[in-house]
């Protein structure tokens, strides 16, 4: 297997509205089968997801949490307003989203948008973004692509941030070895490899996390084209998510 990667250059301030896959397509020369990450963050603005903190109306629910946290009220009931389940108050905001990830703040983010006190949602329905973005590609140029939309989520058990996908197109989100044998002859029983969440892992160690102003990178060569494919695949069941039932049971103590 021969893979490359590479950021595409001058991708400009994305504004609402913009064509992100023409943009793409303007600055880089697509192949067959390629696999294109974009960040979330030139999505959610494509889409108008920016809002004021000052248009927020604002709880008493989100104060509690808010002077528990040292956190902005404002902010907190944001996150309130983007989630259905709240798994922790204190000592951070982790709630499940309207398209099912578990995620701190809701995936709501102040970085890299412009106006003091504005905040950028994640996009609403992630799956469709990278849908309607894969459709605008084969529009532009023929080919079958890859749509990874990532994000930079925190990891139980470990520090630092790493990339995640938040919505795809044209891709599976896992590729499950089980059934099949390792070298030994033994079959593997849950071995289900989680690749959209390793592409956006090497994608978010090309974009990086600054001011570098590459919020796109191609992976090239890995080829997993598929018709299929949804986030609500990769989002564990409720039943089956240890530690979900285990924060919700101490919260209950």
């Amino acid at each position: 297997m021969n893979v490359t990667a590479f950021t595409v250059l001058d991708i400009p301030l994305i504004k609402p509205g913009d064509d992100l896959a023409g943009i793409i397509h303007e600055n880089a020369d697509l192949e067959e089968r390629d696999i294109i990450a974009i960040s979330s963050t030139i999505v959610s603005k494509s889409e108008n997801r920016i809002i004021s903190l000052n248009n927020i109306d604002v709880t008493g629910k989100a104060q509690n949490i808010a002077k528990n946290n040292g956190s902005d009220p404002r902010f907190v009931q944001a996150a309130l307003n983007e989630s259905t389940e709240i798994l922790l108050e204190s000592p951070f905001l982790l709630v499940r989203i309207k398209n099912g990830s578990i995620c701190v703040n809701a995936g709501i983010d102040r970085s890299n948008v412009e106006g003091k006190d504005n905040i950028l949602l994640l996009p609403e329905k992630p799956d469709r973004s990278a849908r309607e973005i894969k459709d605008r590609f084969f529009e532009l140029t023929g080919y079958k692509v890859s749509v990874v939309i990532i994000d930079t989520n925190g990891r139980a058990f470990r520090c630092g941030q790493t990339g995640a996908a938040v919505g795809i197109a044209g891709i599976k989100p896992t590729v499950d070895w089980r059934g099949t044998h390792d070298l030994f002859g033994n079959v593997l029983e849950v071995k289900n490899e989680a690749v959209v969440d390793e592409i956006a892992g090497f994608a978010n160690v090309l974009m990086g996390e600054g001011n570098g102003g590459t919020p796109v990178a191609i992976i090239r060569g890995l080829d997993l084209y598929s018709e299929k494919g949804s986030m609500k695949d990769i989002n564990r069941p409720g039943h089956e998510d240890v530690i979900r039932e285990a924060i919700l049971k101490s919260r209950s103590v």
